[in-house]
């Protein structure tokens, strides 16, 4: 049976889900996404929806859904039928219920959680089942929306970031002649208040399906509540429909003149729009926006909309955008950096009788994290400040476990020198060892030490759906892998060699995914760790080789990352 291509509904219980040939599943999808992006370029929605039907009623299309919704961060987390999808029969006997004949959602699992102004947010958590189908038919929805996009809109959209914001606010404020003032809008509630009935009018999508999950209610403290409008914070689809519903505010603002320099970036519900003046962006620009959001069931939020001189700064997307003598800097944000320093120091202080290995394995993650973020702006200064009030809570942290140590004991255990450095936070690993039988040192990570590089913005009207973007996604994604590994060779030369992907399922590796090294010779059967007996692998795939379910391929390189390969070996 080839599991790759078609398999009868009746049969879908018998599916052997180690065995699916996953590069068959994602290129029989590719290929349907491809057409619908095609279809709806030529405004044909016939033929977009017929082409969404085929795909949702599809082994590959359900395979792929079921297979996201089972090696997600919430895979662990259950809905009100406290269901969980954990072994590969669970799996297969879970595509028998993605049919849209006799399917009906459950209500979803309230939850809150804090956020950082202090209120709650409220989460949706829909069933396994229900997680499923929204990620089968996001599959068939995400080509149309990426298609119609605005194209300065960057949140919850594959291959966009915020650094790609950040670098197109760069773009629109940073010359001479740039717009002065800046409307920071805010949409109050946005995931809460969507209208219902505008979302079923106007998302090419199955109005059944999309009516059910509406209207499914959510169940908190055991009662039972309707939703009138919004979508579902926490919802696999919710962040796509949320998107689609503001598409088309940048084309509105494209009615306003040249020189009054309108111009819009929108990161999900936070948005910021530039104009010559204040008098234009309070009287026309707002206005026209406030009519677009009215028209949708939302409304801006008056304690966060503002208009700001570009010369007093603004903060978006956690950095501070200010002209110092008409140059234009991007910091971290105050607000931003003290919410680091923070979250170090509670770690710190919940962790005092910690063994300090354990401490630098647990703060290690949330520096690089922090810096890496931060690392395509001005953020030296940051960086130094940020290392200096770790140092201090370490070495308070030291102290406390040595009241009655003098404070060159204290350092001579705790801080070792390291090349022109005195006061390197470093530990040995006990469970790691070097060839000659010392143990592995880990110090702890320096935000200093990461180093700034400009990001290169997405070009607006890329599309990971259309076909004339594949180079141009190849290329980006190997840039980004390439900064990623550059510290290290081997590394970046598996990746390379095995064309960008995981050598067991065949889907991409990318710099946002977790994977891990595969010996192909284990190290206790002698195999050493060279190019030649390694492999890199998805972090769930790793873990079904190591079970026996799955096995490593030979690689077999593109030309293009071949190309690439000859660069980093020098040849």
């Amino acid at each position: 049976m080839n599991t790759g291509i078609n398999v009868c509904a009746s049969s879908y219980g018998n599916v052997q889900w180690p065995n699916i040939d996953w590069a068959q599943c994602i290129r029989n999808v590719r290929r349907l996404q491809m057409r619908i992006v095609k279809a709806t370029q030529e405004s044909r929605w016939n033929k977009v929806k017929a082409l969404q039907r085929l795909l949702t009623s599809s082994f590959s299309g359900k395979v792929l859904a079921v297979k996201r919704v089972t090696e997600n961060e919430g895979r662990k987390t259950a809905g009100v039928d406290r269901q969980l999808w954990s072994t590969p029969e669970a799996k297969s006997q879970a595509l028998q219920n993605l049919n849209r004949h006799g399917y009906h959602p459950l209500p979803l699992r309230r939850v809150y959680i804090p956020k950082s102004s202090g209120k709650m947010r409220p989460l949706g958590i829909p069933t396994m089942t229900d997680r499923a189908m929204q990620a089968l038919h996001l599959l068939a929805l995400e080509p149309v929306s990426e298609t119609k996009a605005d194209r300065n809109s960057y949140g919850f959209r594959p291959e966009r970031a915020t650094q790609d914001a950040i670098a197109h606010c760069f773009v629109l404020l940073s010359r001479k002649t740039s717009a002065q003032w800046v409307l920071e809008g805010d949409i109050k509630g946005c995931f809460d208040n969507i209208s219902h009935e505008w979302l079923i009018d106007n998302i090419p999508i199955d109005k059944k399906i999309l009516r059910t999950w509406l209207k499914a209610g959510y169940i908190h403290k055991r009662n039972l509540y309707p939703t009138e409008a919004g979508t579902p914070q926490g919802g696999i689809i919710s962040p796509t429909l949320s998107n689609m519903t503001l598409d088309g505010l940048e084309a509105e603002l494209k009615k306003f003149r040249r020189q009054d320099k309108v111009h819009m970036v929108r990161y999900a519900d936070d948005f910021i729009i530039t104009g010559k003046s204040k008098e234009l962006l309070e009287k026309e620009v707002r206005p026209l926006v406030e009519e677009f959001l009215s028209t949708r069931g939302l409304e801006l939020s008056p304690e966060k909309t503002s208009i700001t001189h570009i010369d007093k700064g603004f903060d978006f997307l956690a950095v501070t955008l200010r002209k110092y003598g008409g140059k234009l800097l991007i910091r971290p944000s105050k607000k931003n950096v003290k919410a680091c320093i923070d979250k170090v120091r509670k770690a710190i202080k919940d962790n005092k009788a910690a063994k300090q290995i354990n401490l630098i394995k647990m703060l290690n993650p949330i520096i690089k994290g922090w810096a890496n973020y931060h690392k395509t702006v001005n953020a030296k200064e940051a960086f130094r400040y940020v290392d200096n009030e770790i140092w201090r809570s370490l070495w308070q942290w030291a102290k406390r476990r040595h009241p009655d140590k003098s404070p060159v004991w204290i350092k001579k255990k705790y801080f070792k020198t390291a090349g022109d450095r005195n006061w390197v936070f470093v530990a040995d690993d006990t469970e790691k060892f070097y060839p000659d039988g010392k143990p592995y040192v880990i110090s702890l990570s320096r935000a200093f030490k990461v180093l700034i590089k400009r990001h290169i913005k997405i070009r607006g009207e890329a599309n990971p759906f259309d076909p004339k973007f594949e180079t141009y996604f190849e290329e980006r994604m190997t840039s980004k892998m390439r900064d990623k590994l550059k510290g290290s060779k081997r590394l970046l030369r598996l990746w390379l060699n095995q064309g960008g992907k995981c050598l067991v399922c065949h889907q991409k590796l990318t710099d946002d995914m977790q994977w891990r090294l595969h010996y192909i010779v284990r190290k206790v059967d002698g195999g050493r760790s060279n190019v030649s007996n390694l492999r890199l692998a998805h972090h769930d795939c790793h873990r079904k080789v190591h079970g026996h379910m799955l096995e490593v391929v030979k690689p077999v390189a593109k030309r293009w990352l071949m190309k690439g390969l000859s660069r980093v070996s020098g040849n």
